[in-house]
C-alpha cells in the first residue's frame, strides 16, 4: 500500500521560511538562479542557520514521540540542487523531514492539495495568496523577524488574529466601512450569532485534535490576540464556543499594539491579517501575515 498523510497536522513549508536563506537569496536577486545553486552546491557541507519558523516546526515534530501525529514537507521554488542542502540542514539538526518538492521558480502551491496540508508558510506573497484562494491557510513570513525564545521547550504556542484569519472579515468590513461605532454596534447586537469561518479555524481545529491525541511530552498553547474590545468580545468568544474550540488565552486589546503583548506570550508563531500588527510583532516574535479578507483586496 502506498504512503499517506491521513490523519496528520501536514505543514508544507518554504526552505526560506524554514531555515535562513537571506545571504543565497540576495544572490540570487542579484544575478540568476544558476549563481544561486553553485553558492547553494558550495556550502552543501554547511548546515544554514534556523529561521522564522524553525521552531514552530521543530516542536510540532515532537508530537511524533510515540505515534506519527505531525508531518512537514519542504514545498520550495527551490532548484533539486539547493534542495539536497535544505535535506542536509534537517538533518543537521535532528529534524525529521523526509518529503520535498522543488519546483525552480515556478510556484509550488498546486501540491498542497494532494498532501491535504493544513498549513503553508512561505516568503513569497504570491504562492501565499494562491494556497489561500484554494482553501489552505497560509501565511507569508516576515525573515526580518525576531526568532522564537527557548522559554517553553516543551510548548509549541501559537496566536492567531480574530477578523479576517480564525473568523470571516465579515466585521471587519464594517468597522472600515463605517467606523468603530458602528462596529461595536453591530457586534453587540450580533453578539448570539457566530461568526463565520476565516481561513485558519481548519488549522486551529487540527491543533485542538492535535492537543487532545496528547503526547508524554508537548502540548500546544493558543492565543487569540485581537484588536476588539469590550463589548465586541462576547461574539469572538461565543463563536469559538459554537465552533467548540477552547484558546487558552485571549487578548482584547481595543487597538493597543500587539507586540509587547506577544512579546510576553512567547509564540512560535503569530498569524494576522494586516501588515502594521504583523510589523509590530515581528519585531519582538516569529510572525506571518494571512493575505485575506478586506484589508487585502
Amino acid at each position: 500500500m502506498p504512503a499517506t498523510l491521513q490523519g496528520q497536522l501536514v505543514v508544507a513549508i518554504s526552505s526560506r521560511a524554514l531555515f535562513d536563506f537571506e545571504d543565497e537569496n540576495r544572490v540570487f536577486e542579484a544575478s540568476d538562479d544558476r549563481a544561486y545553486m553553485q553558492l547553494q552546491l558550495q556550502r552543501l557541507e554547511q548546515p544554514a542557520r534556523p529561521g522564522v519558523a524553525f521552531s514552530l516546526v521543530n516542536k510540532l515534530l515532537a508530537f511524533n514521540a510515540d505515534a506519527p501525529r505531525v508531518q512537514v514537507v519542504i514545498l520550495s521554488r527551490n532548484d533539486p540542487v539547493s534542495g539536497m542542502r535544505v535535506f542536509r540542514s534537517c538533518q543537521h539538526f535532528g529534524l525529521p523531514i523526509e518529503r520535498g518538492v522543488f519546483t525552480r521558480g515556478q510556484s509550488p502551491w498546486r501540491y498542497l492539495k494532494p498532501l491535504d496540508a493544513n498549513l503553508f508558510l512561505s516568503t513569497n506573497e504570491a504562492d501565499v495568496r494562491s494556497a489561500l484562494a484554494a482553501g489552505v491557510p497560509a501565511a507569508r513570513v516576515y525573515p526580518h523577524s525576531a526568532r522564537a525564545t527557548d522559554s517553553h521547550p516543551n510548548e509549541v504556542r501559537i496566536a492567531f488574529d480574530g477578523d479576517a484569519v480564525l473568523f470571516s472579515d465579515e466585521a471587519e468590513a464594517i468597522y472600515q466601512r463605517d467606523g468603530l461605532v458602528a462596529f461595536q454596534r453591530h457586534e453587540h447586537t450580533h453578539s448570539g450569532e457566530p461568526l463565520a469561518a476565516g481561513p485558519f479555524k481548519p488549522l486551529l481545529v487540527a491543533l485542538q485534535r492535535l492537543q487532545r491525541a496528547g503526547t508524554g511530552g508537548m502540548r500546544v498553547r493558543t492565543a487569540l490576540v485581537t484588536a476588539r474590545s469590550a463589548p465586541a468580545h462576547e461574539r469572538a468568544i461565543r463563536t469559538l464556543m459554537d465552533w467548540q474550540i477552547e484558546v487558552d488565552e485571549a487578548m482584547f486589546l481595543g487597538g493597543l499594539a500587539k507586540g509587547e503583548f506577544l512579546r510576553e506570550f512567547e509564540p512560535d508563531f503569530f498569524f494576522d491579517d494586516q501588515t502594521g500588527h504583523v510589523d509590530s510583532a515581528a519585531m519582538h516574535v516569529p510572525a506571518g501575515h494571512v493575505a485575506s479578507g478586506v484589508s487585502n483586496r
